[in-house]
């Protein structure tokens, strides 16, 4: 019986799909993750009067769960796969795309503001400066755009426009 687990080869197998032209994750920034800290105090603060130093302890534990629970809970996936753009839960087939725009951080308060559509899909975060704005020509859907929160806008337009 061998260690090595031998040659490893490079070609998918028949039928099986390539992977993603895309993918990004939107993690929390440090700031967001520190902005969480008085949770960890506050349950720290709560157990203490009551159950000491070890309820204090697992006052903070519970506190810090709470706030990796809630960050973890925000942080989304975009992906450009199977012919479809993903956001999130949400997805739009490629093939009604009908251009992909950059939205630098510059651009991104008129974009969300004075510009928005009301019937706009929306999958952003906030602390992620940069989007693209992706156009839609669906006669069966009235949303005319999705704006979506990126930190490489170009490449996800290149992988869009790849995948149409």
């Amino acid at each position: 019986m061998s260690g090595s687990p031998g040659p490893r080869s490079s070609a998918r197998p028949a039928g099986e799909a390539p992977g993603p032209l895309w993918r990004e994750r939107w993690w929390p920034a440090v700031t967001t993750w520190l902005s969480w800290l008085p949770a960890v105090v506050g349950g720290a603060l709560i157990a203490l009067p009551v159950f000491g130093e070890r309820g204090a302890l697992v006052g903070a534990l519970l506190g810090a769960a709470l706030a990796a629970g809630v960050l973890l809970s925000l942080a989304g996936t975009v992906e450009v796969s199977g012919g479809e753009l993903r956001a999130a839960r949400a997805r739009v087939p490629l093939d009604v795309v009908s251009r992909v725009e950059v939205v630098t951080a510059d651009r991104r308060r008129a974009v969300l503001g004075p510009e928005l559509d009301a019937r706009a899909h929306l999958a952003i975060r906030s602390w992620v400066p940069t989007a693209v704005r992706v156009h839609l020509d669906d006669p069966a859907d009235p949303t005319p755009y999705w704006v979506v929160s990126t930190r490489h806008p170009q490449r996800l337009a290149d992988a869009v426009a790849r995948g149409r």
